[in-house]
């Protein structure tokens, strides 16, 4: 090898180092603002007969998901209505596509979630059939169906509400008080199970005209959920918030990403549904239920990280996964030739995944950040951050493979911090929690991530301010505000002080 050569491989090797070095040193800073959007409700996943066979007799996928206590703490559960009541005939077996299953099927379930202190709500996939065109509960998008278009008859609009009301009636009877109903399920996908077609214009109609129906004085606190549209598409939920008596109606925009992404069609649904105070819901998706014998690699789980944090950037309060049951989804199905690893009942990688949302988001306002990434292939990171309380909460998904340094800049002093961080599907690496170094107050601070990576970091706000936080005074007038530093607000905004006139305190959270 001549000289030349000589040098300049030598040359190469060495860029190669440093360049490989300076992968490994990439560093991602982001700076969380006090700038607040929507507070979290919660997650949850759904109670359906293919997820829950023998439909209504298997409790323990609840058991496992929901509470503070259990470890991955969902709150929401969805159910749903169904067009044929059957009394109390119990099936062991249920056929999905052929027979609708009776309002008995998620009892059971739905008791467990309410004395953990969830939410429990019914979205039909189809009204009775006798008030369709069709004269059945099917889709209709069948040969033997006819293909016929399945769509709620307009001299029935004024049975809707009341028909709710007996679903409402019977679980309530049973000790179960619901807290909202939808309008339906994908209203925009002709189906050849149970559905039923809305256009945008006809959901409209019934909720402007007939919505008051609903009977709010009986059962008390239910709301309104939208119809939900199979790819969230914003003209079911904008012409409802354009119209102003549909829109005091409505309490929840909800509606599915099915082929579309949430920072697309959930985005522009939430902004409006929020200028009028309204929540948001992604109500059903599943993420890799087409795998072939097998089950979700890591990079796949990331992938299911990113959706659930792209839907709290878009403005979600509330995620709904599809079935509680299946190889793809939090609890294992039992089916052998997805291996052991699949055992029935036991929890999945993805559950444990979902934790990071779940056991630490709801009750949290997501705050605006600012970020510029150095040395990291775009798309490559992902992020959110929170106030809870007394603590910040950032969200952070590292997709590449060296990892790199998360440069933080919070908008409060912190005193302490704790990092969950799951680096793989296995056990042992889905749960790794350790205490982030925080030797004295700081607002600002660098944190290492792996790579393929997702973390979860509470930060507990430091509270040395000079001003004692004491019970909140009788006397409402509040003469002056301060930052948790003792700092006087002229203008106040985020966590604060609000000192009251005889010199009692307590926090607050103002928002704009």
């Amino acid at each position: 090898m001549t000289s030349y050569l000589r040098h300049l491989s030598a040359a190469i090797l060495m860029l190669a180092a440093v360049s490989s070095a300076f992968a490994a040193k990439a560093t991602v800073t982001v700076t969380v603002t006090l700038t607040q959007n929507q507070t979290i409700t919660g997650f949850g996943g759904a109670c359906c007969d293919g997820a829950m066979c023998p439909f209504g007799n298997d409790t323990a996928p609840v058991k496992l998901l929901y509470g503070p206590e259990s470890e991955i703490g969902l709150n929401i559960l969805r159910m749903e209505i169904s067009p044929n009541f059957i009394g109390d005939v119990v099936v062991p077996e249920w056929n999905y596509w052929d027979s609708p299953y009776d309002w008995k099927g998620s009892l059971p379930s739905a008791k467990i979630v309410k004395q953990r202190g969830g939410i429990v709500f019914g979205t039909p996939w189809s009204p009775p059939g006798e008030y369709k065109t069709n004269g059945t509960a099917q889709g209709g998008n069948a040969e033997d169906q006819g293909y016929q278009h399945g769509e709620l008859r307009e001299d029935c609009y004024d049975k809707f509400f009341p028909w709710l009301n007996t679903f409402l009636e019977y679980m309530k009877s049973n000790g179960v008080d619901i807290d909202a109903v939808s309008i339906q399920n994908e209203p925009d996908w002709w189906v050849n199970y149970s559905g039923c077609l809305y256009s945008a214009q006809q959901q409209l109609n019934l909720v402007r005209d007939y919505a008051h129906m609903l009977d709010r004085e009986t059962y008390k606190g239910v709301r309104l959920i939208s119809a939900e549209p199979l790819g969230f598409d914003p003209t079911y939920s904008n012409v409802l918030m354009y119209n102003e008596q549909a829109r005091n109606q409505i309490d929840i925009i909800a509606g599915h990403i099915y082929g579309h992404p949430p920072l697309n069609n959930l985005k522009e649904s939430a902004k409006l549904a929020a200028k009028y105070g309204k929540e948001v819901w992604m109500t059903e998706h599943s993420v890799t239920d087409n795998l072939d014998n097998r089950l979700p690699n890591w990079h796949e789980q990331l992938l299911f990280a990113e959706e659930v944090n792209e839907c709290m950037v878009a403005g979600c309060t509330g995620y709904i996964y599809w079935y509680l049951r299946a190889q793809w989804s939090f609890v294992g199905n039992g089916e052998s030739k997805y291996g052991p690893d699949n055992a029935k009942n036991k929890l999945l990688p993805r559950a444990y995944v979902m934790s990071h949302f779940s056991k630490y988001l709801p009750g949290a306002t997501r705050l605006n950040t600012n970020s510029s990434i150095e040395n990291v292939t775009n798309g490559m990171f992902e992020h959110s951050a929170y106030i809870k309380g007394d603590s910040i909460i950032v969200m952070a998904i590292d997709t590449t493979k060296n990892g790199h340094n998360l440069r933080l800049r919070l908008p409060y002093k912190v005193m302490s911090g704790t990092q969950l961080v799951s680096t793989g599907n296995e056990k042992e690496s889905l749960c790794q929690e350790q205490a982030v170094e925080i030797t004295e107050p700081t607002d600002q601070l660098t944190i290492s991530l792996p790579g393929r990576s997702l973390s979860t970091i509470v930060f507990r706000i430091d509270d040395g301010t000079a001003i004692k936080e004491l019970k909140p005074s009788t006397d409402k007038e509040v003469k002056t505000y301060y930052d948790l530093h003792g700092r006087r607000l002229e203008t106040p905004h985020g966590l604060c002080i609000e000192k009251y006139a005889d010199g009692t305190s307590r926090k607050v959270i103002i928002k704009d």
